[in-house]
């Protein structure tokens, strides 16, 4: 039986309603801090470990994409109609609006909270949580989306014989990313997941939002092409 339209939305935005608000949750209520809260290995895995969940969970209905930049990538290396990876696009957004809208929910029944403690949002400059310029974080977050979507397009290859395991090689790179990026932006590769807690806190995170979007889909659109017409090309 075909997967409806419909059937992909609500997987895509339910997939990345759960990314934000466990990933980002993981900052926000879980804490940075190594000796109280889980630290920044313990949000590293929160969201690969959201990718991997939501991999087994969605991703026979809709591919579990929950990325702009991984929809993008998918069209440029023909493995997706660009009308379709519209469709995507929208319920990430509105996923990730969601999921930081259910997070601040949670986070705000806690006297001393306040947006201005943040959403777990993206940053450089003084809104990176090391100190890191706006070259830094750019290249950053090409790369690493860069890596990562090459990562989505290896694993999931029909020429993988170990394809079943796909979803827990991507989330597990996530992971990796997160260790070495989160000092850097606190790590985007994702659009939807930087746009969502970027509108509710507003300021700072709204004016560098641009970085969070034009980075991740020139690495996807990069990886893409990489993938398409040097490796796997026929």
């Amino acid at each position: 039986m075909e997967t409806t339209t419909f059937s992909k939305f609500s997987a895509e935005f339910f997939g990345t309603l759960v990314l934000v608000l466990m990933g980002c949750g993981s900052a926000v209520i879980a804490g940075a801090d190594g000796t109280s809260g889980v630290g920044l290995l313990g949000i590293s895995f929160a969201f690969g470990l959201s990718v991997v969940a939501m991999a087994y969970a969605i991703g026979h209905i809709s591919g579990c994409h929950i990325n702009p930049a991984i929809s993008i990538g998918m069209v440029v290396a023909g493995r997706m109609k660009a009308n379709e990876a519209i469709v995507y696009i929208i319920a990430q957004v509105l996923g990730a609006i969601a999921g930081a809208g259910i997070l601040f929910l949670i986070a705000s029944g806690k006297a001393d909270y306040s947006l201005a403690k943040g959403l777990g949002q993206n940053g450089y400059e003084a809104a990176s949580p090391g100190g890191y310029t706006l070259v830094a974080g750019f290249v950053a977050e090409t790369i690493f989306t860069f890596i990562f979507l090459m990562v989505i397009f290896g694993s999931t290859s029909t020429k993988n014989i170990n394809g079943g395991f796909a979803g827990l090689a991507i989330g597990l790179s996530l992971v990796l990313i997160h260790i070495v990026g989160i000092k850097v932006t606190g790590v985007s590769v994702n659009p939807a997941r930087s746009i969502g807690p970027a509108l509710l806190v507003g300021g700072t995170a709204i004016s560098q939002l641009w970085l969070f979007i034009v980075a991740p889909i020139l690495g996807s659109i990069l990886s893409a092409i990489v993938w398409r017409f040097m490796l796997e090309k026929n």
